[in-house]
């Protein structure tokens, strides 16, 4: 078999460094969290802006620039061509949501980093003792001797 060279093992040397293994790790949960958080956006917050505004369907708010083609059998023919302001604006509304939550997990691990730097590594010395000190401990131990 071949030596792995040039291109192919750079790409390997690439791939096997624990850095990208975080990446994907990452990119699976945002893709999860993108989940998330667009059903809360669809699922929970629509309804109550569709309620607000009067039952109104907010995906389906659209400025129809064309209407569809129907055919005397009712079978659609040309699709209708529209602007879909409602789902770009749910859109907007889940970017936010979701950068809003990337905005707390840094502000919370900066916080974590501050306090680790500020945290002191070991507890300090004790002071040298002054030369007052080691003189009263010089006649302590010079009595303690008389005894």
């Amino acid at each position: 078999m071949a030596k792995d060279t040039g291109f192919f093992a750079e790409f390997k040397k690439f791939i096997a460094r624990g850095n990208v293994m975080d990446m994907a790790v990452g990119v699976i949960i945002g893709g999860a969290f993108g989940k998330i958080s667009t059903s809360l956006v669809n699922d929970v917050i629509m309804p109550g802006v569709s309620m607000l505004t009067g039952g109104v369907d907010f995906s389906a708010w659209k400025i129809v620039l064309k209407e569809a083609v129907v055919d005397a059998g009712g079978a659609e023919v040309a699709a209708e061509v529209a602007i879909k302001y409602g789902s770009f604006l749910a859109t907007i509304l889940d970017f936010l949501i979701i950068a809003f939550a990337v905005f707390c997990l840094i502000k919370f691990l900066n916080g974590l980093h501050k306090k680790k730097e500020e945290a002191p590594a070991a507890p300090p010395a004790p002071p040298e003792p002054s030369a007052e000190e080691k003189l009263l401990t010089e006649i302590r131990d010079l009595l303690k001797e008389q005894k």
